[in-house]
């Protein structure tokens, strides 16, 4: 592996990779609430927390001390085994628990400047002097001792099992930030879940441990020692020594006699005093926490997918609704529909009823005779049938899209995600304000357009003259007719009243520009409503897909994760 046995490249590089890695790690968001959010937001944490703590300080200064943690369950007595390797009274100890609330770090005074700064634990403030009574929250009481050798210190953390929780999560950082793990046990607690939890998890990630049997029984040593020694083969840690620290009364100090840990010290020593023993103990912890990366960081890389498919998910539920809502616009808009109801009432008090239109199949040239003998002479006033047509595509055009909002809501309750959305955008539930005046504007302004193209298109002085004698207002609404009309939708009686409509209204249009020219109006006509609606529906599904971009940038996440943590596995080879 470069950062240890390589050369400055190769360290060079890695950093590099592990910072670029960081750094995607960070920006990572998850802002949906799916299942698994949380344990992959933890994920992240104590990604964060084991690059800034150990990761990124070592390869920066793998000459730096070696860093013992000493973790350990509850009355264990840890702290005293610190006071007595140290032979000084540096952590708290009693009965009360907890005893350490907060982490002391005791290195030889030539380190002082590897702990002073905040290389390591850079969360964690740095204060000196005695212990207090008023443990501060987020600091690190840094100690100087001559008892200890230069190139290694010692770090007594909190309980892995606190009552605090606090500190139990405290006690987790610290150990992922340790060149090597101490785990301090006891004979009657040894086989305990919480510690055998985190001694998997330095299994799983390669970090150098020693197990401390405290506390026990001089006749019990032999007994214990062989099953704690399988417990830890089980676990893949066969090559972790194992040091038996026998029960012995303290000394007036408070400190264990010395031959009780007498073997412990030994390696410690030896371990200060040995560059080499320190690198390998480095280099596994190291390598084991580079080559754990991968398989973190792919979790953390699938919980962003799996966001970036949510986000998808309700933005394509979205999109699927207003599509539909158009797509039954465009449908209304052709099948006769519009034709129905209000606006047939309204042609027929115009045009005539009765024998007329049960006439309509051989007598459509009698209907475009009749229309023309009656407005004649007169301009065509079709208000009441030009606002029942007006009301008919509100109608249309507002029904469609409430639903489509209403079915997107309904989505957004029932899809993964959705909820987040709805907590940050409470305002989607209802149409935006003002969508209905904004359909009936939308209607007057199109009939305006189709009134212009027919003044455009009467330009000629012979097709001028037609246009002169219904008036533009009346062509225009026979236009509106001929564009709506498609009798698809229609059958039996009102078929023939609407086809009769149409035919006749064509026949009229037709005298005036010609077959091919009503032809094209008429598309034209409906493809400038269409487009309107368009235009209005776009504006309301905005809203939801702006409340959905919103909850958090996700898209590539999951690439960037995946290819950063290549790197660095690129890097370590």
């Amino acid at each position: 592996m470069g950062v240890v046995n390589g050369t400055a490249s190769d360290g060079t590089r890695l950093l590099d990779a592990v910072t670029q890695l960081r750094g995607a790690i960070a920006g990572a968001v998850l802002p949906f609430a799916l299942p698994g959010r949380e344990a992959a937001l933890a994920e992240r944490a104590g990604l964060l927390h084991q690059l800034d703590d150990y990761a990124l300080p070592r390869l920066r200064a793998l000459d730096a001390p070696l860093l013992a943690v000493v973790g350990g369950s509850t009355g264990s007595g840890k702290s005293t085994l610190v006071n007595s390797l140290i032979n000084a009274q540096v952590s708290r100890s009693g009965v009360i628990r907890p005893t350490t609330t907060r982490p002391v770090l005791v290195h030889h005074p030539d380190d002082a400047h590897w702990f002073t700064d905040t290389r390591i634990l850079p969360r964690l403030s740095r204060v000196t002097g005695a212990e207090s009574d008023h443990a501060q929250p987020g600091t690190v009481r840094l100690v100087r001792s001559t008892a200890l050798e230069p190139g290694l210190a010692l770090l007594d953390a909190p309980d892995i099992d606190s009552v605090v929780e606090a500190n139990r999560a405290l006690a987790g950082e610290l150990l992922a930030a340790a060149d090597l793990w101490l785990f301090v046990t006891t004979a009657a607690r040894y086989a305990d879940a919480a510690p055998w939890e985190l001694l998997r998890l330095a299994s799983q990630r390669g970090a150098s441990v020693a197990v401390i049997l405290n506390r026990v029984a001089p006749s019990s040593v032999e007994e214990i020692r062989p099953h704690l020694v399988a417990m830890l083969r089980e676990q893949e840690l066969a090559t972790a020594p194992v040091f038996s620290v026998v029960e012995s009364p303290l000394t007036p100090a408070g400190f264990l006699p010395e031959q009780s840990f007498a073997r412990l010290k030994g390696w410690l020593t030896a371990l200060s005093r040995d560059a080499r023993a320190r690198e390998i103990v480095v280099g596994q912890t190291l390598r084991g926490v580079v080559d754990s990366l991968r398989t973190r960081t792919d979790d953390l890389a699938g919980a962003a997918q799996a966001q970036r498919e949510a986000q998808l998910a309700l933005q394509a539920a979205v999109d699927g609704h207003f599509a539909d809502a158009l797509a039954q616009v465009e449908a209304g808009m052709t099948d006769g529909r519009l034709l129905r109801g209000e606006v047939l009432a309204r042609w027929q008090e115009f045009v005539g009823t009765g024998e007329f239109f049960r006439q309509v199949e051989s007598k459509v040239a009698r209907w475009r005779d009749r229309l023309t003998a009656a407005i004649k002479g007169t301009p065509l006033t079709p208000d009441d049938i030009g606002e029942a047509l007006q009301t008919g595509v509100a109608a249309l055009v507002t029904a469609h899209g409430e639903g489509a909002v209403s079915d997107s809501l309904r989505d957004l309750r029932r899809l993964e995600g959705g909820s987040t959305v709805l907590d940050i955008a409470p305002d989607l539930p209802q149409l935006s304000p003002g969508f209905r005046p904004r359909v009936e504007r939308l209607i007057r302004d199109w009939q305006g357009e189709i009134f212009a193209m027919v003044r455009a298109e009467g330009g000629h002085r012979r097709t001028n003259a037609r246009l002169a004698a219904y008036g533009v207002n009346g062509v225009g609404l026979l236009m509106m007719l001929v564009a709506f009309a498609h009798t698809g939708g229609l059958s039996g009686v009102e078929f023939g009243i609407a086809g009769g409509t149409s035919v006749l209204a064509q026949r009229v249009l037709e005298a005036i520009f010609g077959d091919q020219a009503v032809r094209r109006m008429a598309t034209q006509a409906r493809r400038a409503l269409f487009v309107r609606v368009e235009e209005l529906y776009a504006a309301e599904q905005a809203r939801f897909t702006h409340a959905i971009a919103s909850v958090g940038a996700v898209e590539g996440q999951s690439e960037h994760l995946r290819a950063a943590a290549r790197a660095v596995e690129e890097a370590a080879r």
